[in-house]
């Protein structure tokens, strides 16, 4: 059974850190792109980064570039979101996926694989 399971969230005030964690299980994902993205209440599921098989190539959303950083452990499996900066707008739900496109790591319905989310709560 494939399983991405994210971790690390939480409330913090704003202008702290998170690191988030997302480790897969059941599948090696060791070529495929990885992704972050978040839903806050209300809103549409919107991207926030995204790293290639190899971790050469990142992407950003612009609302987080200079204060988010993803990163990749292929060797674990895990998929890692380091926020810095964090303002009380980045507060949602963040979900990790994968998918096995080159292109296009922005949509949502390019993602083969999600995780279950984990909160992430930024107070002013």
């Amino acid at each position: 059974q494939v399983q991405l399971v994210e971790s690390g969230g939480g409330l913090v005030q704003a202008g702290g850190s998170l690191r988030l964690s997302c480790a897969a299980s059941g599948r090696a994902f060791r070529t495929y792109t990885r992704g972050w993205f978040r839903q806050a209440p209300g809103k549409e599921r919107e991207f926030v980064a995204a790293i290639s098989w190899n971790g050469g190539r990142t992407y950003y959303a612009d609302s987080v570039k200079g204060r988010f950083t993803i990163s990749r452990d292929n060797a674990k499996n895990t998929v890692y979101l380091q926020m810095n900066s964090l303002k009380p707008e980045d507060t949602a739900v963040y979900y990790c996926a994968a998918t096995s496109f080159s292109t296009d790591w922005g949509m949502a319905a390019r993602y083969d694989y999600w995780g279950q989310g984990t909160q992430v709560t930024v107070s002013s």
